[in-house]
């Protein structure tokens, strides 16, 4: 014999049932291979953390997806963030961002803006470290900016990336110790390495650049390190080394590195990548190699990704123009 239902429990169970497809659509996944864009050649710092990435997605199974490492080098970092944008409708294009990202555009290298790309992460935190020839007979950073003080052009400083994020650290720490930024005397090369051996060479004074480049040298006492742009010590070879905070210099500034979409993302595309770099940022796996090379963990999603870059970019603007690089 039949059952009815009563009439009262027919329309929630049909609503139900039509609600479910509804709610299955809503649910997105990468349908082919993710490709993780790199607006550089191999082997530099962003390449190597898409390919980190990449083989902690393997590992660990977040991405069932095969996941490939794309570079696409030229134009500051561009090439490669229009080859994402031009591939938008597939939403597993991926492409690594940093600070250069805001700063091309900043300094007009490029028209290209982060407002031009979706947001997912912020992932890590390269640190940047000052750190001096012995015979520049600085000890300190309190040292270093004293000399700044008297004399801008007195200490001769080398970094790679002119008007980048090695330039804005120093600039930033100029800034904050009361030194005219415009007449330092900045000696740029094409990388960290050559910056860190002009510097070994006693052809310049002081050095910025990246923890991972200075931390050994520091160490063995080639260097002396004179300060670190982060907001807590590091561990390892630079758990002496103190941050300009501890010296009286307010100034915390990272190189960053996180990852963006094509622009126009759905809720449901940005929504099963915060679920992934949520996860990943907590996977044994990638918080040892964070360690492993002096990187520390600067998780942010998606939408508080957004908000870190508009107040990076009001950051940088006013710093870059005072060192002559914006409008």
């Amino acid at each position: 014999m039949p059952t009815f239902l009563p009439r009262r429990l027919l329309a929630p169970l049909a609503f139900s049932a039509l609600a479910l497809p509804a709610m299955a659509q809503r649910v997105w996944k990468p349908g082919r291979d993710v490709e993780i864009v790199v607006g550089t050649d191999p082997g530099t710092g962003f390449d190597r953390t898409a390919r980190v990435l990449q083989a902690v997605w393997k590992a660990s199974g977040l991405v069932t997806a095969p996941v490939t490492v794309l570079n696409k080098p030229g134009g500051a970092g561009v090439i490669g963030y229009h080859f994402v944008n031009e591939r938008a409708r597939f939403a597993d294009e991926l492409a690594i961002i940093a600070p250069l990202l805001l700063t091309n555009n900043l300094t007009g290298s490029t028209d290209f803006s982060w407002h031009d790309l979706t947001p997912l992460c912020v992932l890590l935190g390269e640190e940047i470290v000052t750190a001096a020839n012995p015979n520049a007979h600085l000890a300190t950073g309190r040292e270093f900016v004293d000399a700044l003080k008297r004399d801008p052009a007195s200490v001769s400083v080398a970094m790679s990336g002119i008007g980048g994020q090695n330039h804005v650290t120093l600039g930033l720490i100029g800034k904050a110790a009361g030194v005219d930024i415009s007449k330092l005397k900045v000696v740029g090369f094409t990388g960290s390495g050559d910056a860190v051996t002009a510097v070994l060479g006693g052809h310049v004074d002081v050095v910025v650049g990246p923890a991972s480049s200075i931390a050994g040298l520091i160490e063995a006492k080639r260097l002396v390190g004179l300060g670190i742009a982060s907001e807590a010590r590091l561990g390892g070879a630079l758990a002496a080394l103190p941050t300009w905070q501890e010296q009286g210099i307010a100034v915390t500034f990272t190189n960053w590195r996180g990852v963006a979409g094509p622009k126009s993302m759905s809720p449901q595309q940005i929504a099963y990548w915060d679920g992934v770099f949520g996860k990943t940022a907590q996977l044994k796996m990638w918080k040892d190699e964070l360690t492993r090379s002096q990187l520390s963990d600067h998780y942010l999603d998606a939408a508080a990704t957004s908000a870190f870059l508009a107040q990076q970019e009001a950051t940088l603007r006013p710093i870059l123009k005072q060192l002559g690089f914006a409008q």
